[in-house]
């Protein structure tokens, strides 16, 4: 059975039906972007996805990196899909064309995202950190930083990288040790050692642009001390052209659960006294501009995490449909009942019900956030500009945590639905969740998007985008009750009031003597506020394609059906365990914190 990627049906559902992204064709910057247009761009990206990218997954996982002599090999298979991805403009798909990009609206490039991350995530990693490098150049590079290595990043002649993480500072980014001197021309020489370096090295570029964080000698201690310094693997010369080596060693990669054709590089940097970098931004302000990066590498790996489920949820489809195992319950008394397809059965269909239901809401989630920034870029005033980056604001921790950890959940269950067959690597389904694992963990472990969530942006100018977030889940309320959809509007609208109400005992427990105990219960909140959007996704979806049923074609039909089925699942099924959860934060249990270290073990 050949392995496939996403629902193209259901792309173009919530690009244009739902989201009406043709709309944008109507502003000066998107108006070369009709639907027709749309929909090519999507099948191009859907050709090279499956017919280069979607090969290479099994293949990379069984190669993976090597490293010899210092440099860095990506598996053999990578090579002709990397030269393609990056002849077609596709590293920078929403950017301005005049730096290597297509100007594509972000909305489509997320759907495009989805397709290539569905394929073999860790190919899409070298070019997904180089974008983010780019995008910090585009943003705080000098001229001169943006003549030099913009282009050259933006087309994927050179990778680019991250560079935070050090063995004594993860998720404490401020206790790092990097040190840069000022030189004397401008420059700084940078002397530390990092790890966790995704993507720190291949044979596939030329060059590789390191953003690193590092602390100038005499800064303040903490993250208030840290700046950030463009750091090229091998010097760039004023002219463009690559000069010596400039002291950045690979000293190592990982062998990791996941991901083994990314190279994960431990890098020293200025070992032999010899790395120079250039300071980006402003001195001290590192911790600032590189969270330009991490906030697209969070909406990156959300699109990740929905990339992992749609893949494990087509194969899983297809594979109940094909494989024959045991008679219809309702023939099990006959002399010599048929054996029929596994999707036949009830429980089988309830784990395929509940993978549809997480990744059709994830995707229109991910894509409503997506065409957020498309109204950033295309606001008519700065009320408007701050509404929408607002929303996006909000929803950032909400959609790293819940498209990873229910993505993980979902290629769980697509292993179940195979099962035995599914624990084995022959399969695609074990790879996946494997895959997936470390999308809870990186750029922010989900526990960090909790807090980020409860201790930053739920207060965020005094709560309007919170505010602003429910007032457009009260909007599909309302397309439901139109609709007639008023015993699944009604439930949604209790679930948003409950939520409401366990933002207020968390927001008021994090301003008292409680405080550790809301922490306690961030991460809770934080997943029922990922039921309740995905409540509201799946209530929008029903209350388009309602209207819909009727005079629809055959296939056209049960798309709709679906629609209003998957949502009446989700709400009805679902969301009533998300109440629950409800209770369990507004009661805000001191247990977490009350149980002494020397309980945990004896």
């Amino acid at each position: 059975m050949a392995q496939q990627i996403s629902d193209r049906r259901d792309q173009d559902y919530v690009l244009h039906e739902m989201l009406d992204v043709s709309q944008l064709t109507n502003t000066e910057k998107y108006a070369d972007f009709n639907k027709k247009t749309i929909d090519m761009v999507l099948t191009e990206a859907r050709n090279l996805a499956v017919k280069e990218i979607l090969p290479t997954q099994k293949s990379g996982d069984d190669e993976g990196v090597k490293l010899e002599n210092g440099k860095v090999s990506v598996p053999p298979s990578f090579h002709r899909p990397y030269e393609l991805f990056c002849a077609g403009e596709w590293v920078a798909m929403a950017d301005d064309p005049e730096v290597g990009g297509q100007g594509l609206p972000h909305s489509v490039a997320l759907a495009c995202g989805e397709l290539f991350t569905g394929a073999n995530c860790a190919f899409m990693m070298y070019p997904g950190l180089t974008h983010g490098c780019g995008n910090i150049i585009a943003t705080l590079g000098t001229p001169k930083q943006k003549e030099l290595y913009l282009k050259k990043v933006y087309t994927g002649e050179w990778g680019g990288t991250m560079c935070l993480t050090e063995a004594n500072a993860g998720s404490d980014v401020g206790a790092l040790e990097s040190i840069a001197t000022p030189n004397a021309d401008g420059t700084y020489n940078i002397v530390g050692n990092k790890i966790f370096i995704s993507g720190g090295d291949s044979d596939m570029v030329d060059n590789v642009i390191h953003p690193v964080l590092a602390r100038i000698e005499g800064a303040p201690a903490g993250t208030r001390g840290i700046s950030l310094f463009i750091v090229p693997k091998l010097w760039v010369n004023d002219d463009g052209s690559i000069g010596e080596d400039n002291d950045v060693v690979i000293t190592g990669v990982e062998h990791k659960m996941g991901i083994h054709g990314n190279a994960t590089c431990s890098i020293a940097f200025g070992g032999k006294g010899k790395c120079k970098g250039t300071l980006i931004g402003e001195v001290n302000k590192g911790m600032k501009a590189m969270f330009l990066m991490m906030n697209e590498a969070r909406q990156g790996v959300a699109m990740q995490g929905i990339g992992f489920a749609t893949t494990s949820y087509i194969n899983a489809v297809n594979y109940a449909k094909e494989r024959l195992q045991g008679p219809n319950l309702m023939q099990m008394l006959e002399a010599d009942p048929p054996k029929v397809a596994i999707i036949n059965h009830p429980d089988v269909r309830r784990n395929l019900l509940i993978m549809k239901t997480y990744v059709d809401g994830m995707r229109a989630m991910l894509y409503f956030m997506g065409f957020c920034f498309d109204k950033v870029h295309t606001a008519k005033d700065d009320a408007e500009k701050d509404y929408y980056n607002g929303l996006i604001e909000i929803m950032t921790p909400v959609a790293k945590a819940y498209c990873t950890d229910k993505g993980f959940e979902v290629t769980s269950i697509g292993i179940q639905v195979y099962g035995g067959y599914g624990f084995i690597e022959e399969y695609p389904q074990a790879q996946l969740m494997r895959d997936c694992k470390i999308t809870a963990i990186y750029e922010g472990t989900n526990g960090i998007q909790a807090m980020d969530l409860l201790g930053r942006k739920l207060g965020m100018k005094k709560g309007k985008p919170m505010m602003d977030l429910m007032g457009e889940i009260n909007k599909a309320i309302a397309m439901g009750k139109e609709a007639g959809l008023n015993d699944l509007a009604d439930k949604v609208a209790a679930a948003l009031g409950k939520l409401g109400e366990c933002a207020m005992t968390l927001g008021g427990a994090a301003m008292s003597e409680k405080v550790l105990d809301a922490f306690g219960s961030a991460t809770l909140f934080q997943e029922c506020c990922g039921d309740v959007v995905m409540a509201w996704m799946h209530l929008w979806r029903a209350a388009v394609a309602k209207g819909k049923i009727e005079g629809a074609k055959k296939k056209d039909k049960a798309f709709y059906e679906a629609q209003v089925i998957g949502a009446e699942f989700f709400i009805s099924h679902m969301l009533p365990v998300s109440l629950g959860k409800m209770d369990s934060v507004k009661a805000l249990t001191n247990s977490i914190m009350a149980m002494p270290v020397d309980g945990f073990s004896a």
